[in-house]
């Protein structure tokens, strides 16, 4: 009878154990008394979630093109390159920029059941509460690329026009050629090797993987990227406009 007894407890605590290294705490919620303030306009969509954005470039009702930009991994909406254009260029141009917080970033609300689609809708109904009218561009930066494929993929009557910055890309897509990715893939870090691996096969494991301290994980979130010179200095180049507080934690890590 005591064996079962601890035999449950073990059971018991090791699931509980298990469970808070696989899954994610719960974020904050955005103005709530724990959570980080409101400080610029947001969106509410559909499904009551906030998505926040900033805006740049000439006033919308001059504007000739109209352009959504999405940030990259564990940025926000102050990472924006197109804000760092030179003010007569955009105002020959005519360019009008809304870049947003992806949700789970910066002041946009968490979207735990997006997919690959939903996010693309996400971007629809965004256009349409900020009028930018029937086609308008997008432009995705690393991560942000990723939503640039959705786009393409599920509202591309939508787009005026596509930029990828960078882009991250799916390995496994059946699409891109096989030795062209697998050079793509082995000339990344081995540790990036391995945490596209897991993401690919066992992508409940990710957080764990991101989190956990036995083995190298994805070189972004250790912060350990690897940049040359001409990287910085275009870096340096493009984002001179940010807040430094608001930058990406990662080119700190230089």
């Amino acid at each position: 009878m005591l064996i079962k007894i601890l035999l449950l407890v073990f059971v018991t605590v090791f699931s509980s154990w298990v469970y808070k290294t696989v899954v994610p705490p719960p974020p904050k919620t955005v103005g709530s008394p724990n959570g980080p303030p409101i400080t610029s306009p947001r969106i509410k969509l559909h499904d009551g979630r906030y998505i926040s954005y900033m805006e740049s470039g000439v006033p919308k009702d001059i504007a000739k093109s109209k352009i959504l930009y999405m940030h990259c991994f564990d940025c926000s909406r102050y990472y924006n390159p197109f804000a760092s254009a030179s003010p007569a260029v955009v105002e020959e141009l005519g360019v009008y920029v809304v870049a947003i917080d992806r949700p789970g970033y910066g002041e946009s609300d968490p979207d735990p059941k997006r997919t690959v689609k939903s996010f693309a809708l996400d971007i629809k109904e965004i256009a349409d509460e900020l009028n930018l009218g029937p086609k308008f561009y997008l432009a995705g930066f690393s991560l942000g690329g990723q939503i640039v494929w959705s786009c393409l993929k599920y509202i591309p009557h939508r787009l005026a026009g596509a930029v990828l910055i960078s882009p991250a890309i799916n390995y496994w897509w059946h699409n891109l050629p096989l030795n062209l990715a697998n050079e793509a893939y082995f000339r990344r870090p081995k540790q990036d090797q391995w945490s596209f691996r897991v993401a690919h096969y066992l992508p409940w494991l990710t957080y764990w993987w991101n989190t956990q301290k036995w083995f190298p994980f994805f070189s972004v979130v250790d912060g350990t990227l690897n940049y040359t010179p001409s990287d910085i200095e275009i870096m340096t180049k493009l984002f001179t406009s940010m807040d430094p507080v608001q930058v990406c934690m990662s080119w700190f890590m230089i």
